[in-house]
């Protein structure tokens, strides 16, 4: 029973109690009986009237109260006249309105902040007090290479990629450039703040390696061109005097005119083999812009596998054909794209052991055509990997370090996406998408 229940059923008791004793004590006067029952009658009514009057702003709490357990911040009250009642109405009023504007504001902020994370240009990633992953913009999903759904409400450290396992392992206001793939870089960093009385962190990622790539090739690009500039030059002043010598040979005694004509050309070819050396760097910095048209992708790489065949019959290499889909005619520059294949063809076959084999996979993936070469060779080790398109970079014992340098920069110039997935004892795969 409701305390207004209550209240009037206490009301009526009361008065009907007083109206049977009145009844009683004054049956014998009547008049006296009718003024006594009128004064009753009239105090209960005044009673009701009070009660009405000290509910109402109870009645109001309570309407108010479901109004806001509602989120109903629409609703406003109109004043009844009565002190009391009107100045609850006007603070109930002016509650709601700041409610009310507070939350159009926060609507608003969040669709500001959820349009611009949609469209930065860096990676964001929310985690709420748990460590779990509560937003992921556009970006970050391309980063890390999974949907939004996939990667909500879980850790960092669960997800099965190498760029997740270092972010997780972040210092809060230490930045870090953590590798991505295919010799792409981020500037990352972890960022707290307090929402709600927990504190949370969000991991904000810039991808440097466009800007990271042309500084790197400024750089090279001012180095190799000193390099050729000595080199050449003191080559060039060497091979004139070594030619000049050998028309000395002649006045040379019978006996060791043979071992100097030996040594001489063995100068020559030495200081001709260091031009080319310079020639195959200077070759990365003056590319030229490819020259695209229509190929027929699967015919240049069978006759690019035939040159290879020599070198995978002595290590006994055999070569595979998967062909999902043969991809249409790509346009790209046939010469560039050739000494790309090639470099990544030498690259598998070296890696291989006798009897490994080589991989080629053709066919269309979202929409793009692909191609992928993977190898049964032994893998790369994280560090080979975040390292693979640094300039001068090489883990053979005599390499240049230029090879997919090179690479790099001629599926750039094509615009062409590339990837290489590769573990340490397990296969490498190296996939062009077109």
């Amino acid at each position: 029973m409701s305390l207004r229940s209550k209240f009037s059923l206490y009301l009526a008791v009361i008065h009907l109690l007083a109206a049977g004793i009145a009844a009683y004590l004054l049956r014998s006067n009547y008049h006296l009986l009718l003024m006594t029952e009128a004064l009753i009658t009239a105090s209960y009514f005044a009673g009701r009237k009070l009660m009405v009057e000290y509910f109402g702003p109870i009645e109001l709490i309570r309407s108010g109260a479901q109004f806001l357990n509602e989120s109903d911040f629409t609703t406003r009250f109109q004043e009844v006249g009565q002190p009391e009642m009107d100045q609850l109405v006007h603070i109930y009023n002016r509650m709601v309105d700041n409610l009310r504007e507070e939350r159009t504001r926060l609507q608003e902020h969040h669709y500001l902040m959820e349009s611009i994370l949609n469209v930065s240009p860096s990676g964001i990633i929310t985690l709420d007090f748990d460590g779990r992953i509560a937003m992921v913009n556009p970006v970050a999903e391309k980063m890390l290479q999974s949907r939004s759904a996939d990667l909500l409400g879980r850790r960092l450290s669960e997800l099965q990629s190498r760029f997740a396992g270092a972010l997780a392992d972040l210092w809060v206001s230490d930045p870090k450039i953590i590798p991505l793939s295919c010799g792409r870089r981020a500037k990352c960093q972890r960022v707290e703040f307090m929402d709600r009385g927990f504190r949370k962190s969000f991991i904000a990622m810039q991808e440097l390696t466009e800007e990271l790539r042309q500084t790197e090739k400024a750089a090279y690009e001012k180095l190799i061109r000193i390099m050729s500039h000595e080199v050449n030059n003191s080559t060039g002043a060497v091979n004139s005097l070594l030619n000049s010598c050998l028309h000395y040979a002649d006045q040379i005694y019978r006996d060791d005119r043979s071992d100097f004509e030996t040594a001489i050309g063995v100068m020559i070819n030495r200081t001709s083999q260091l031009n080319s050396f310079m020639r195959g760097f200077a070759d990365v910095v003056r590319l030229p812009p490819p020259k695209p048209v229509s190929c027929n992708l699967k015919e240049l790489l069978e006759e690019l596998v035939i040159l290879m065949r020599e070198e995978s019959a002595k290590k006994r290499i055999t070569w595979n054909w998967v062909i999902e889909k043969e991809p249409e005619q790509v346009a790209l520059d046939r010469v560039q794209m050739e000494q790309v294949f090639v470099n990544v063809f030498k690259n598998s076959l070296e890696a291989l052991d006798d009897g490994g084999s080589i991989s080629i996979s053709m066919g269309k993936t979202d929409g793009r055509g692909y191609v992928s070469i993977e190898d049964t060779g032994k893998g790369m080790t994280p560090e080979v990997q975040s390292n693979l398109f640094v300039p001068f970079f090489s883990t053979k014992p005599h390499g240049q370090g230029i090879g997919l340098t090179l690479v790099q920069e001629i599926l750039s110039q094509h615009h062409f996406d590339f990837t290489i997935e590769s573990r340490p004892g397990g296969p490498t795969r190296f996939s062009i998408f077109f």
